[in-house]
């Protein structure tokens, strides 16, 4: 396999970066996870929006023009002969002292990397996961989507020490996200509920794919907060992420969701993202024809 690392393609296995590396050093950096179908990329036009938004937030430079990123994107698919799975992308402030105060000058780094997944054919989808609810242990800005993982990774061990697949996490007693994705409850009178955009989550491209798409099939969105008392009386639940579409939740804290099986709405909603993306890839591999 390939990796990209600031103009060059080069084997995984000799791919590197400095150990002054800000990325390294502060987590001084933002990233994105690139969803490949079939060859092509899925709503990457987005992806790469919501990057320059978060490059932005972090006063941070981008080493080549974004509109140039999608080349760089497809080569490195077709050297990895990559047919379904994501393409890493990562921008970091690049070298500098080891000191808290941004440098005034630096060139920054560009990584990126493919890994190969089984995105339409996934078992969890049929089978639904089960979720742990954990305080939301992160920083202020989770808008941003930054490389500083931690606070997730910590939230999904304790998740998986209690038995669970997956945590959603909980600020002031209402639900934020999932450790790497959306949250989502279906009502009783099949109203689909979604915390409302904001400083507190990230704004998911696959979330406003699947909520335009819920619209079209004429479902009530309510973007409000929702509590875990709401999740464990819900009809259905389920999460959203560019490398897992959507993905039915089952159980949380114990309790049974509906009756413990992924349910039609969940369902649909997936059928019908599957459909878009597999549009959406098709479509870039046209325009590269």
């Amino acid at each position: 396999m390939f990796a990209y690392v600031n103009g060059d393609f080069v084997p995984e296995d000799k791919a590197s970066i400095s150990i002054f590396d800000r990325g390294l050093l502060f987590s001084d950096g933002v990233y994105e996870v690139c969803t490949v179908l079939r060859g092509g990329l899925v709503d990457n036009d987005a992806h790469l929006a919501r990057m320059g938004r978060s490059l932005a937030a972090m006063d941070l430079n981008s080493p080549v023009a974004l509109d140039e990123l999608p080349a760089i994107q497809k080569e490195l698919i077709r050297r990895n002969g990559l047919e379904e799975g994501v393409v890493y992308v990562q921008i970091t402030r690049g070298v500098g002292p080891r000191d808290f105060t941004i440098p005034d000058e630096t060139t920054p780094s560009l990584v990126m990397f493919c890994q190969a997944k089984n995105l339409l054919q996934n078992p969890i989808a049929d089978r639904g996961v089960k979720i742990v609810s954990v305080n939301d242990p992160r920083w202020k800005r989770r808008d941003i989507k930054t490389i500083s993982l931690i606070g997730p990774v910590f939230a999904k061990q304790e998740a998986r020490k209690k038995g669970g697949d997956d945590a959603w996490m909980v600020e002031d007693g209402l639900v934020t996200e999932g450790t790497s994705n959306n949250a989502y409850i279906v009502t009783a009178d099949n109203h689909i509920v979604t915390r409302q955009l904001g400083q507190a989550i990230l704004p998911g491209i696959t979330r406003s794919a699947v909520l335009s798409l819920a619209a079209e099939q004429d479902l009530v969105i309510e973007e409000r907060p929702f509590s875990m008392e709401e999740v464990y009386a819900a009809a259905e639940a389920f999460s959203t992420s560019a490398s897992s579409f959507v993905i039915p939740v089952i159980e949380a804290d114990g309790r049974k969701i509906g009756d413990g099986r992924p349910g039609p709405i969940t369902k649909a909603l997936r059928a019908h993202y599957i459909e878009f993306a597999l549009k959406s890839a098709g479509s870039d591999n046209r325009a590269e024809a």
